[in-house]
């Protein structure tokens, strides 16, 4: 079809009228991208610098601070934005969930089988498979609830030069803030074994705030809309964007 194009090019306007059939016979390929589909990457992803520019100070929504450890001095502040809240810490790598080859409990020594969310089939989550990001368990501290931020919610991790889109996965410990799954370290590039694997520091969390993926285990759902979500962020336009059905009792 190609060739056959180029040579009714050569010959002329008028001559292409004539023998060109209409234009609606010829399929066209789609110009919306749908969920997972490589026609999305022609929209342009946003970069880390972008992202990391627009959070660069911080107006606190927290009432209080988070260690990144036990034992450690509370320094983290949860901070807020236009459509988002977020907060920079360490990443340390959660193998909860679905045992698996790379997370049981054989090779994490605190793994549990379980995790604060389910996916659409009722099974926890598997930490080997999907990231995602663990949020403090409500306090006085914080309550990721007030701010639109559930299971399923989209959060943009951020290590360096590199972005992954994850999905609030998993609750932990009230005063502790910086931890994420055994996949969003690997997709990061951070070492993602649970025994001493990690990133120290220098790791930013963006959640958009009243976002869902449903289900919460389409990873590549959650890469689609984070995108979207993260563009309009950087550009300065409304975030609060969801997505999907929520099932009946999720809505932890």
């Amino acid at each position: 079809m190609r060739v056959r194009l180029l040579v009714l090019a050569a010959v002329g306007t008028a001559l292409l009228a004539s023998v060109m059939p209409p234009v609606a016979a010829h399929p066209s390929r789609p110009a919306v991208a749908v969920y997972g589909g490589s026609a999305h990457a022609a929209e342009g992803n946003v970069r880390a610098a972008d992202l990391l520019a627009k959070v660069r100070d911080c107006v606190p929504v927290s009432n209080g601070r988070y260690r990144t450890d036990g034992g450690t001095r509370a320094k983290v502040p949860v901070c807020g934005a236009r459509g988002v809240v977020y907060w920079k810490a360490d990443l340390d790598i959660d193998c909860d969930g679905r045992p698996g080859r790379l997370c049981n409990g054989r090779t994490d020594p605190f793994f549990s089988d379980s995790t604060a969310y389910t996916q659409s089939d009722g099974r926890y989550l598997s930490a080997e498979t999907l990231p995602y990001v663990v949020v403090p368990t409500p306090s006085r501290i914080w309550n990721h609830r007030h701010h639109g931020i559930r299971g399923g919610s989209v959060v943009a991790v951020i290590h360096r030069n590199r972005v992954q889109y994850a999905v609030v996965g998993d609750a932990g410990p009230y005063d502790i803030i910086g931890e994420a799954s055994y996949a969003t370290a690997k997709a990061l590039g951070i070492r993602p074994d649970p025994r001493g694997g990690g990133a120290p520091s220098g790791v930013t969390y963006i959640a958009f705030k009243n976002s869902r993926v449903s289900p919460i285990e389409k990873r590549a759902a959650a890469v689609t809309l984070g995108r979207r979500l993260a563009r309009q962020f950087v550009r300065g336009g409304r975030t609060a964007v969801g997505s999907g059905n929520q099932r009946p009792g999720s809505g932890r």
